[in-house]
């Protein structure tokens, strides 16, 4: 076997460091990642156009933009454990194919239980596809690199997180060819195809260096355990909040409990656990995945309101709340890239917490501007609080990234990777299901149905309440960061050397590489 193969059998990175093809890699697998942001969203603005060709029922609407995120968030640890065993070029290559033929059958569906049955298919693709992204990366470019190509990461999530409603809002108004909102799943096709022939040629396969097997009952029990808690956050307003829904959600943390018994009896039997809790005893992992979790409820909340603060409170076009979000996109992708390039290697964990401050603030003036306009406010009046916030979500997400990462063994990557994913998924879901408290709870449906004039009054309101609860919970995060390493050092003292592929049952050797450390 040649050097070259067994670095990539081992998952070191020594064969890509000099090898200009692992950016062309880096694009690829960057465009996937972009392409799953993108469809996350996109779906939204088309609900009308759906509603309006096929029929479609309210339970139906739930399902569609629902079952993605239930079938992404349920199957997000499984395939970043499955890249592991089995090659993360492997299952990159596979949910891409899938993710691409449910996209076609999206488009093609010719009923609401057929694009509803090809959401849930595409959110289980992308679960395959999605926790390579970042073990590849991980796997594939040297320590000293990784900054430059996680600052990248960062501003793709700053594009994806706007560019979703805008594109949606574009291809539905064209109607294309007269298809109307199927161009919204079709545009993935050619993406899909381009993604699989170059990623065939240049992603170098990895793998975990050790053993591991498929562990089926972990399987099970933590996509129950993210059921039973998403599925009642995602419902639950819609079906005025029932007895099963709490039932539901109380018994999610016994599952986890459950999960997390067996995982250690796993570990121990034979070391092949679905959830690789040594990577709990790592400080910048544990810290980040809570910074994560706290995060995504923050994103989970503002993007929800604000999309019908836009359209629903103030009546606006979905092409003009697209087009209304584009500042902030731009901000988070400018302040993704410079936090850090040059930011983190000089300030550490300040620049995240920065960030944090930032976002909080411009929240803050977004909540005294939409209250000083009211219904006559503009988008231009907006901006200078969206840039704020962009900026501020810039200075988190892409170091956030990296700091969770940077000290994680490589054999470990996809488990980790799909750990990040899915807290990000739970913080977005519980974020979305507060929703029907600090935005709908605010409302007086009788008082509206009386007067129909004060509907903006009433979505003005409800935004600027929960533009203080995301405050709030930002402030939160704010304090949790103190538990992240406080300043970068260039290498980890008395760390083990690089990793060899030897690693025994236990917690496996951390790398000799640029780390947050404390």
């Amino acid at each position: 076997m040649s050097a070259h193969e067994t670095d990539a059998a081992t998952g070191a990175d020594s064969s890509t460091a000099g090898d200009s093809r692992r950016w062309i890699a880096l694009a690829i697998v960057m465009t996937a990642a972009f392409m799953d942001l993108v469809d996350a969203t996109i779906v939204n603005i088309a609900i009308p156009s759906i509603e309006h060709d096929l029929g479609t029922t309210t339970t139906a609407i739930q399902w569609i933009t629902a079952g993605y995120a239930l079938a992404f968030a349920a199957g997000l640890i499984t395939g970043g454990r499955l890249g592991d065993i089995y090659g993360r070029k492997r299952l990159f290559l596979f949910g891409t194919a899938g993710f691409t033929v449910a996209s076609a059958l999206c488009g093609l569906a010719a009923n609401p239980e057929m694009l509803v049955a090809s959401r849930l298919l595409q959110g289980a693709a992308a679960a395959m596809m999605v926790p390579q992204v970042l073990s590849i990366v991980h796997v594939t470019f040297p320590a000293h690199e990784r900054g430059k190509v996680f600052g990248l990461f960062g501003a793709i999530v700053g594009l994806g997180a706007v560019s979703g409603p805008l594109l949606g809002a574009l291809l539905t108004e064209w109607n294309i060819a007269g298809l109307e909102w199927r161009p919204i799943f079709l545009i993935n096709l050619p993406v899909g195809i381009a993604a699989l022939l170059l990623g065939r040629k240049y992603i170098t396969e990895s793998k975990a260096p050790k053993a591991l097997r498929l562990d089926l009952v972990g399987v099970v029990l933590v996509t129950a355990a993210l059921l039973l808690l998403i599925y009642p956050l995602t419902r639950g307003r819609e079906l005025d909040w029932p007895l099963w829904g709490h039932l539901m959600m109380a018994a999610s943390p016994l599952v986890f409990g459950v999960l997390v018994a067996y995982e250690r009896y796993k570990t121990k039997k034979d070391g092949s656990p679905l959830v690789e809790l040594s990577l709990f005893r790592v400080k910048s992992f544990a810290a980040g995945i809570a910074v994560q979790l706290t995060f995504g409820i923050v994103l989970g909340i503002f993007f929800l309101v604000w999309t019908l603060y836009m359209q629903l409170g103030l009546g606006w076009s979905a092409l003009r709340a697209g087009l209304t979000g584009v500042p902030f996109s731009i901000a988070v992708s400018m302040a993704a890239g410079l936090s850090v390039q040059l930011l983190v290697p000089r300030f550490g964990r300040k620049v995240l917490q920065t960030g944090a401050l930032t976002m909080g603030a411009g929240i803050l003036l977004y909540f005294f501007v939409a209250g000083r306009y009211g219904a006559e406010i503009t988008s231009w009046q907006m901006v200078p609080a969206l840039v704020v916030m962009g900026l501020g979500m810039g200075l988190i997400v892409a170091p956030l990234t990296d700091a969770v990462l940077s000290e994680v063994p490589k054999e470990h990557a996809g488990s980790a990777s799909g750990l990040i994913n899915m807290t990000g998924q739970m913080g977005n879901a519980i974020g979305l299901g507060l929703v029907s408290v600090v935005f709908f709870g605010t409302f007086d449906e009788e008082r509206l149905q009386r007067a129909p004039q004060e509907i903006t009054t009433a979505f003005t309101e409800a935004f600027r309440n929960s533009l203080g609860w995301a405050a709030v919970v930002l402030a939160g995060i704010f304090l949790v960061m103190f538990a992240l390493p406080a300043r970068p050092k260039q290498h980890l003292e008395g760390g083990a050397g690089e990793d060899d592929g030897t690693a025994g049952d236990g917690p496996a050797p951390l790398e000799k590489e640029p780390a947050l450390t404390s």
